[in-house]
């Protein structure tokens, strides 16, 4: 289904087509690549029901645009009466009793979730290779990995089975995966879009958005999605900006900070040289580039992997076989019930996590590994203040490499780690960023990362907008997509 969401609203308004007749594509469409592994839960008589409701609204209001529209939702977000596993085996047969706030605002939106799509296992991974339904491949080269956690929702995109699917970004896992796969992924600012119903992983870097083909596709989805929620503490209190109305504005007088240390070593020289390119595509379009330093950027990946482990072992605590999901069989006593529950539960990489995240909090480490990862964020995020005084936004890479190979790095967590080196920074100063197609090396695709100041997403999505209508490499498909 490569056609826009503005397009296909069009379509359905005009009565070319239906509801229905798209969502039964998008399952068609998803039955004939289940080898990619993209979904865990084909909800097609749900999605069908959603289409007949969203065809009566179209024929008798002017309904959102999103109207009709199918999509996948990760699996991390709680649906009403429809399994949420989180990719793992802990919460294989859970079904939530309520909808997460982003379930809930697609919904009202009338867009129809054709599912839900796979992921690294509870978000913990960057290959989406951790999931205990089996990996995700990428539809460019299925012997590669589509990246993660978000790697289902990205690979369905670009495979043509639906526009866009919703996603989760902790410490790059929107981005990564959407460079890795050829389509554009939104990270908003920290608070922008509710967490409420989501499952935790690192309450205070989760951030839920969407990926989708182009910059406009992620605007009229962030519209329906952003906004203030009394039910998430963390939730900003702030109006929504007219995302869809900003794509609008040229580039002339941008200008581009491009951060010298993105582009420094264990950088692959062809990934290099694509971003290099789209930086003078966008001189060509009147930006400015600025030459800008993030000083403390070497220290997000080892100050990423202390916050988060610690934040993922207090949030996944719940899960003791007591209240919900996964409990073994004929536990001997309560230690044993614990023990064992989590032992089967729980996938090797959350296991490692929540170690290294218990070991970081325990008396007499919390000082030495946590407290000073918090302090090394605050100058993260002093540096980000501190370029932002002279550039608009800030580009470099999304990711090292391209995609890599499947089983490539799953015997080296450190390497997996490092490719997460450019994405986890904007994380932990909670700041918006998007990744958007910008070429091919070796056959492919190349993300460009952009990052803005908090809350000016509108600022993100015309840049990219502007650099989308002037290229067509987010229009690139793998063969065989729709």
């Amino acid at each position: 289904m490569s056609s826009s969401i503005t397009q296909l609203a069009q379509t359905l308004r005009e009565r070319r087509t239906s509801a229905v007749e798209l969502t039964r594509q998008a399952i068609a469409r998803a039955k004939k690549l289940a080898g990619l592994n993209a979904l865990i839960t084909l909800d097609e008589a749900g999605a069908l029901a959603a289409a007949e409701r969203a065809d009566a609204a179209l024929a008798t209001n002017p309904a959102s645009v999103l109207a009709g529209i199918p999509f996948a939702h990760k699996d991390i977000f709680c649906t009403n009466g429809l399994r949420t596993t989180c990719a793992s085996r802990m919460l294989e047969t859970f079904v939530p009793p309520y909808d997460a706030t982003v379930v809930a605002k697609l919904g009202d939106a009338q867009a129809v979730s054709i599912g839900k799509a796979n992921m690294d296992e509870f978000a913990m991974g960057s290959s989406n290779e951790n999931s205990f339904h089996g990996a995700v491949k990428n539809p460019w080269d299925t012997t590669r990995v589509p990246g993660g956690s978000s790697g289902g929702s990205a690979a369905a995109v670009a495979a043509g089975i639906v526009p866009f699917a919703t996603g989760t970004d902790t410490g790059g896992s929107i981005r990564q995966p959407a460079a890795f796969c050829g389509v554009t992924g939104l990270k908003p600012t920290y608070g922008r879009v509710s967490r409420f119903g989501m499952i935790a992983f690192a309450s205070s870097l989760d951030t839920a958005s969407v990926l989708a083909r182009s910059a406009e596709d992620c605007a009229q989805v962030l519209a329906a999605m952003a906004g203030h929620d009394a039910r998430d503490a963390t939730s900003a209190n702030r109006l929504v900006d007219d995302y869809v109305g900003a794509l609008a504005k040229p580039l002339a007088g941008l200008r581009i900070g491009v951060a010298r240390e993105y582009f420094g070593a264990g950088i692959d020289a062809g990934v290099g040289a694509v971003v290099q390119a789209a930086l003078g595509e966008y001189e060509k379009l009147g930006a400015t580039l600025v030459d800008v330093s993030l000083a403390n950027a070497a220290l997000a990946i080892p100050a990423y992997y202390v916050i988060a482990p610690a934040e993922a072992s207090s949030n996944l605590a719940r899960f003791d076989g007591v209240r919900y999901g996964h409990r073994c069989a004929d536990p001997k006593s309560l230690e044993d019930l614990y023990t064992r529950t989590r032992a089967e539960g729980f996938g090797a990489e959350v296991k490692r996590r929540i170690l290294v995240g218990t070991y970081a909090l325990s008396a007499g480490y919390y000082d030495a590994y946590y407290l000073r990862a918090q302090r090394v964020r605050r100058l993260i995020a002093n540096d980000f203040n501190e370029a932002f005084k002279t550039v608009d936004v800030i580009a470099g890479p999304t990711t090292p490499s391209v995609a890599f190979k499947l089983g490539e790095k799953s015997s080296d967590p450190l390497a997996m780690y490092a490719a997460d080196v450019n994405t986890v920074a904007v994380n932990l100063a909670g700041l918006p960023a998007i990744s958007l197609p910008a070429g091919f090396s070796a056959n492919l695709p190349v993300g460009l990362q952009l990052i803005a100041p908090a809350f000016a997403e509108a600022r993100l999505l015309s840049a990219a907008h502007q650099f989308q209508l002037a290229t067509d490499w987010h229009a690139r498909k793998p063969e065989g997509a729709a």
